[in-house]
């Protein structure tokens, strides 16, 4: 009766708390509960448009690093009335491989529409919107953007996350004054706190003293 006692304990653990994660690694909802959450590769909203090899969860994993820096963070935005959330953060290189064999059959255009329009899907490897590698995997990236508490609602960043095109470079001038805003103030509160951007993607910041710098895992988002 004790061992069935202790078995049943133990899974509900494992049930309640997760995967044991590698060493560095940490859920963010441990550090900061208050941080949004939307992983997009978890669903069929994304420019595949069906759920990603590696993402059985909609739990938010980064390095113990990124964690206290997007905590801080957030400490700012909550006294604003705004929040973070996160659509993707760490990512399993299962899932960038899905990305690539995705990218290779050039018949499969279901999401071209809503995601990359003007971008011709031969074009994708080129031009760099998919790669067999991501920095994503080591950890310390993430895609973000800010949402109004009150509205609960994301503020309007002039394009959608994952938009492949000019229009999502962070600086892209044939948007709003009000879009141009909301991209600067995501933009300076990460900078102001230890990442750096990318430059084609609004969204896209990696802490720049990642700890894993040339790392990439595979463990699942679980």
């Amino acid at each position: 009766m004790k061992k069935l006692f202790f078995l049943i304990t133990f899974s509900l653990s494992l049930f309640s708390f997760g995967q044991e994660l590698p060493e560095g690694f940490v859920y963010l909802s441990d550090v900061d509960a208050t941080i949004q959450s939307e992983l997009r590769y978890l669903s069929s909203n994304n420019f595949i448009g069906k759920p990603i090899d590696g993402y059985h969860k909609n739990c938010v994993i980064v390095t113990k690093e990124t964690a206290s820096a997007l905590q801080k963070i957030q400490q700012i935005l909550i006294k604003k009335g705004l929040s973070l959330k996160i659509f993707d953060a760490y990512r399993p290189q299962q899932s960038v491989n899905h990305f690539v064999r995705w990218a290779k059959v050039l018949s499969d255009t279901i999401m071209k529409q809503e995601y990359y329009p003007n971008v011709p899907k031969s074009q994708l490897f080129n031009q760099g919107y998919i790669a067999s590698k991501s920095g994503h995997s080591r950890g310390s990236t993430v895609d973000l953007t800010i949402v109004d508490i009150k509205k609960e609602k994301e503020l309007d960043m002039g394009s959608p996350f994952d938009f492949f095109g000019e229009e999502s470079h962070p600086f892209f001038k044939e948007i709003s004054t009000t879009q141009k805003s909301n991209r600067f103030l995501l933009r300076k509160v990460m900078l102001e706190n230890g990442f750096k951007p990318y430059d084609n993607e609004w969204w896209h910041f990696t802490l720049k003293n990642e700890p894993f710098r040339n790392s990439y895992f595979n463990f699942p988002v679980e």
